[in-house]
């Protein structure tokens, strides 16, 4: 599984992007739950965010949803931390 975020907006401005491949993990299974629910309270389109904060573009297998601060759900929030951390 590629999974892929995509972090714009903020203060600055700057666009941050990592993504990780879940292929021969151990933790795949987890990364797969995880994912799964993050995208199923995802959104087809952009949502309007607050000012200043940060929109995320989330893709998995092709797959792509949107989302933004203040609104992530728990799901939402720890996939982009976990992929903007361990993503290259």
């Amino acid at each position: 599984m590629r999974i892929q975020v995509r972090r714009t907006g903020g203060f600055a401005g700057f666009e941050r992007y990592a993504e990780v491949d879940t292929s021969g993990r151990p933790d795949a299974g987890e990364w797969r739950i995880l994912a799964e629910k993050a995208l199923a309270a995802g959104r087809d389109t952009p949502p309007i965010g607050v000012p200043d904060g940060f929109s995320y573009q989330i893709t998995v297998d092709g797959r792509t949803v949107y989302c933004a601060d203040p609104r992530l759900t728990e799901e939402q929030r720890k996939l982009i931390s976990k992929v903007l951390k361990e993503g290259a």
